[in-house]
């Protein structure tokens, strides 16, 4: 087993109303390819739409759509903190999301968060997303949380 530090996450953003859910997961947890260190990002996402109550008119098709994800990030080898982990997959994140989005899409936040949030908080409905061909071992130890 690899020496790893797992990192339970929180990412919000706004995108354009257009933007596909599933893509805008992919999006997210292929970003850990791009971190410094070999990393597995696993978690699922949901849409955080405002309510509409049956009086109202729907969303305007312009209106950005709040898109969230809970989930873990694994960053192999020793010696890892959880704020340099969170800053580097807000970096990548930012990144991916700006180039794929444009100005269609706000920067996205990115939080350490409890483990507990997870489980309480992760819709029934959301979409289980992760890492394409990561580190048999991270996706091993990353899965025991989910």
């Amino acid at each position: 087993m690899l020496d790893s530090l797992i990192v339970p996450l929180l990412v919000t953003t706004d995108l354009p109303p257009d933007a596909d859910l599933a893509g805008f997961g992919a999006l997210l947890t292929e970003t850990a390819r791009e971190l410094p260190y070999d990393a597995f990002l696993a978690g699922k996402v949901f849409w955080l739409d405002r309510p509409v109550l049956p009086q109202q008119r729907p969303a305007s098709e312009t209106e950005l759509r709040f898109a969230a994800m809970l989930g873990y990030v694994a960053a192999s080898g020793a010696g890892h903190e959880t704020r340099q982990v969170v800053a580097d997959v807000r970096r990548a994140a930012t990144t991916a999301i700006a180039s794929r989005y444009g100005n269609g899409a706000a920067a996205p936040a990115i939080f350490a968060i409890r483990e507990r949030d997870i489980r309480e908080r992760t819709p029934d409905t959301a979409l289980y997303v992760d890492t394409r061909d990561a580190t048999p071992d991270l996706i091993t130890a990353t899965r025991a949380y989910l």
